[in-house]
């Protein structure tokens, strides 16, 4: 018998069994990353067999610590932990890593594997996303939380290795987690040296400690990360600092990455590959494991397993919760129904007052302007409404009377994000994903593109967050092409998932923003006018209609053309339709504001909206690409901007770009002549 087994203490053990059940689903599912949770195996039995608030049972109680592994592709490991601690997550999953339809996909997926908290890969994001749930709790506690009944008190906890550390939304993000001092956000740094291309030597140099005092941080440097006894000791102390409201703490931990491989621990090689037959045998004679690939012993099993207590702990906080509700009924209510995502009873009915009343104030408005005036009527009703901007609160507009600054030192709603749209988006995706809070964050159009990818995290991790973006095309005027989007909303609609509303005036504002925070299921996008647009009637089905993406917002008898519109461009198509009129012309035309939703409606919808047979005009001042797919089948054209516009005023570029009457009616009038 192999004498490392029979002496290991527990913890070795432990990390070993860590190890090996990477080892192990990589080499079944020959695809994988072993590297990390070889790295990181001592760092993770610290934490979670000794620190890790968490019911495994229960992997929605809202006072749980949450952990984020940012460095998600080391996802075996979190799988390993996941399993081992007593989540429904057998161990037949584990061999079935990265196969289809399994519950162990290659990087974490939200939604998908319990008790992952979010969907991480692309690298830095799960950081920030971090950031963001440690500003929920934070607000939540200072909401809810009264002198003898702590309802809200949790860590977020994150492992995170070089590449978080290289990509540059980890400044952004541990910045403003730097200046916003949040305590309970604790971060293990895996610094092995290593990414892909080898040794980092030659590529990332930074004094990382340095740089994360110099953000308001407290670092514990020089931790050996393959020594349990000392990774606790640095939890503890973080522990300390955030028990005394010293702002974040990043744990250094010194690793080797691969640790145990005789011929590959140390290097690239074992970053993300299958370290095979012979190399896996060794790494079993070095370690001294004489189990079989997931064969786990059992006090390893007891080691991990954190059902009781984690039920212990669970049933604490539900005494302390029913005290708290004995004492204040109306709080623990809202409580239970903002972590449950629900909306207040009667939003509905509230919401459509809302819109009637926007309706008959009939008001001609910036869309941004409108877009400000139903955040602050739905902030009166929706406590839960969180946001912010990237440093253009005053172009954006999104604040409101009353709202209040977050602060380090003051909760506050209005989020200044400062000039951050990366770290801001994918901080909102954390928010969100925490629970309590329905999140939305603002900047120009065109600076979309800075934070596209966590906007795609949003819409596939199905989360509610509203993106406020202003300053929708070349309207905007001189600022120019650097600030004028042309490509942008066509892009942002071949997200799957994103609702992106254009809405055309105070009225379709409102009922965007209506079903954006109703929604639940993924993310929406508003799309801003800078300049005013006028409002336009409607009757009370078309008040309604506006719901479904895509409605008849004039119509004809003899109807011979419709022509298609979003944004400021509707007023432009309605002007068409009054001059067409004028000579006998029939023109139904037809408002869009969100393609994505009018796409979801019955077919029988869509083609009462759109007659088969009738010829269609499309105008929007965007790249016209998307829209071509609504004249398949029909003649029809689209208006559209074909490359970049240029620094000037408004009306002359308008003028020049053909968005005018003249122009489209040009267009019109060759779509109604015969072949």
């Amino acid at each position: 018998m192999n004498m490392r087994l029979t002496q290991a203490p527990v913890d070795t053990l432990c990390a070993d069994a860590l190890r090996f059940l990477a080892i192990d689903a990589v080499e079944a599912a020959k695809s994988g990353h072993p590297g990390m949770p070889m790295g990181m195996a001592e760092i993770a039995v610290a934490l979670w067999t000794r620190h890790l608030k968490h019911d495994p049972a229960d992997p929605a109680w809202p006072d749980r610590d949450r952990f984020v592994l940012s460095n998600g592709h080391g996802s075996m490991l979190l799988y390993a932990l996941l399993h081992l601690s007593g989540y429904d997550l057998p161990l037949d999953e584990l061999g079935r890593f990265r196969q289809l339809d399994s519950r162990t996909p290659g990087h974490p997926e939200v939604g998908h594997t319990p008790g992952v908290e979010t969907t991480t890969g692309p690298l830095g994001q799960g950081l920030a996303n971090a950031v963001g749930m440690t500003l929920a709790e934070k607000l939540l506690a200072a909401e809810f939380n009264r002198p003898g009944h702590a309802i809200v008190d949790h860590r977020t906890w994150v492992f995170l290795g070089d590449g978080c550390l290289m990509e540059g939304i980890s400044h952004e993000a541990t910045s403003f987690a730097g200046v916003q001092r949040l305590s309970k956000l604790i971060c293990l740094w895996d610094d092995n040296r290593i990414s892909i291309d080898g040794d980092v030597e030659g590529w990332f140099a930074d004094d990382t400690p340095a740089r994360f005092r110099a953000y308001g941080w407290n670092v514990v440097e020089a931790v050996d990360g393959h020594d349990v006894e000392a990774v606790d000791r640095a939890i503890r102390a973080a522990l300390d600092n955030a028990a005394n409201d010293c702002g974040p703490t990043l744990i250094c931990c010194r690793t080797t990455i691969g640790r145990g491989s005789p011929g590959r621990a140390g290097s690239a090689d074992v970053h993300g590959a299958p370290l095979g037959a012979e190399e896996i045998a060794a790494t079993r004679a070095a370690l001294g494991w004489a189990h079989a690939p997931f064969e786990i012993p059992d006090e390893v099993r007891r080691a991990f397993d954190a059902r009781h207590r984690g039920a212990t702990q669970h049933t604490d906080w539900q005494a302390r919760f029913d005290d708290y509700a004995a004492a204040f009924p109306d709080d623990a209510e809202s409580f239970r129904r903002r972590m449950a995502g629900e909306l207040p009873v009667g939003f509905g009915v509230l919401s459509n007052a809302i819109l009637r009343g926007v309706h008959n104030d009939g008001a001609t408005v910036a869309t941004r302007k409108a877009s400000q005036q139903a955040i602050g009527r739905l902030a009166r009703a929706l406590p839960e409404l969180l946001g912010g901007s990237a440093d253009l609160t005053h172009s954006n507009l999104t604040d409101w009377p009353g709202c209040g600054a977050v602060r380090a030192d003051a909760p506050g709603r209005h989020i200044n994000w400062g000039v951050r749209e990366f770290g801001m988006a994918a901080a909102l995706n954390g928010i969100a994903l925490h629970g309590g809070f329905i999140p939305f964050g603002a900047t120009f159009l065109v600076f979309s593109d800075y934070a596209r990818n966590a906007i795609r995290m949003s819409a596939l991790m199905k989360q509610r967050v509203v993106y406020v973006m202003t300053h929708d095309s070349i309207g905007l005027g001189e600022d120019g092409p650097t600030h004028q989007p042309v490509e942008h909303i066509p892009s942002l609609r071949l997200i799957p998932g994103l609702d992106v509303w254009r809405p055309c005036d105070a009225v379709e504002t409102q009922a965007a923003w209506n079903a954006a925070v109703a929604r639940r299921d993924g993310p929406s996008l508003l799309a801003l006018s800078r300049q005013n647009l006028p409002h336009q009637p409607r009757a009370a089905d078309q008040l309604q209609a506006i719901a479904r993406g895509g409605y008849v917002l004039a119509d004809a008898q003899a109807l011979a053309l419709v022509i298609i519109a979003t944004g400021s461009e509707v007023a432009l198509a309605m002007a068409a339709r009054e001059a067409l009129a004028a000579e006998g012309v029939g023109v139904r035309v037809v408002s869009m504001p969100c393609t994505a939703v009018f796409d979801r409606q019955p077919t029988d919808y869509r083609r009462s909206v759109l007659p088969p047979s009738v010829p269609r005009l499309v105008i929007e001042a965007a790249r016209s690409d998307g829209w071509w797919r609504y004249l398949a089948g029909v003649r029809g054209t689209v208006v559209g901007m074909d490359g970049f516009g240029e620094s000037a005023p408004a009306a002359a570029l308008l003028q020049r770009y053909g968005f005018h009457t003249e122009a489209v009616l040009a267009q019109a009038r060759s779509l109604l002549q015969p072949d």
